[in-house]
């Protein structure tokens, strides 16, 4: 039986884990949902030494990877996958990103270096946008009155369903895809603005009111988001891994979602 040892068992990486269990694969994991208790370092060992691959999507800690700090001695000979954040391209005034974009220069320094770290062990990089899906959507926030829509008319964003995440990551672990990293996106990069007025529109609510940055009262790492304005290439997802998002627009996604929802 393959194996599968994920650092992290969260929201994402969770659906992953399910996804490889329906294939047949053991999956052993730290996190709260995990098996593991990650400073178990005897327990940890005995998994990562059955272990086919490695799956990390632990985030940094004070500027570095936990992951890697605490067991990066013991990952040779396993293949390794890492969710990493499209962050890691900073501001590019609304301008494409690809893979082969420099890294490093906006908010997330931390996770830019934790990312080049797992580049040089020969990792698979899974660089990530805004995740959505049930229970974490635009379609919450509007029904929690936590939904905004703010004045920026040319600030642009990409993000991705958290299934066309797991679809990307197991057909990479599935073809044992070449090193290296890979944007799983949509394909339509739009504003915050047109997917909270779709949400309302799925509710048949109506939108809120447009706002300044200043009017929204926004916490600063909500701010930080609007700091920060570029759109994401995935063709290299899609020419090496023979990858497509089923949820190709925000429409799509959030069309998905309303109907489960309505189903249950």
């Amino acid at each position: 039986m393959a194996r599968l040892f994920i650092f992290g068992l969260g929201y994402t990486a969770g659906r992953i884990a399910k996804s490889m269990e329906a294939r047949g694969w053991r999956v052993d994991a730290t996190g709260s949902a995990g098996n593991v208790p990650f400073d178990d370092r005897e327990t940890v060992l005995a998994s990562l030494r059955g272990a086919d691959w490695v799956l990390s999507s632990v985030p940094p800690t004070e500027g570095a990877d936990p992951v890697l700090e605490a067991y990066g001695g013991d990952l040779e000979g396993i293949d390794l996958a890492y969710l990493s954040s499209t962050g890691v391209y900073g501001d590019v005034g609304g301008a494409w990103v690809d893979e082969s974009s420099p890294i490093g220069g906006g908010r997330r320094a931390a996770r830019a270096a934790c990312d080049e770290a797992w580049l040089e062990r020969g990792a698979r990089i899974f660089r990530l946008p805004g995740i959505y899906g049930p229970g974490r959507s635009a379609l919450d926030r509007v029904r929690e009155g936590k939904a905004h829509r703010i004045d920026l008319p040319d600030q642009v964003f990409s993000r991705v369903h958290v299934e066309d995440i797991v679809s990307g990551v197991v057909a990479a672990i599935e073809i044992a895809a070449p090193p290296g990293a890979y944007n799983l996106s949509d394909d339509l990069p739009a504003s915050h603005n047109a997917i909270t007025e779709e949400a309302c529109r799925l509710l048949d609510r109506a939108p809120p009111p447009l706002q300044t940055l200043d009017e929204a009262g926004l916490s600063q790492m909500a701010r930080g988001f609007y700091a920060e304005n570029r759109r994401v290439a995935n063709g290299k997802a899609k020419r090496v891994l023979g990858w497509e998002p089923r949820h190709s627009t925000y429409r799509e996604g959030l069309a998905a979602i309303r109907a489960r929802e309505q189903r249950v």
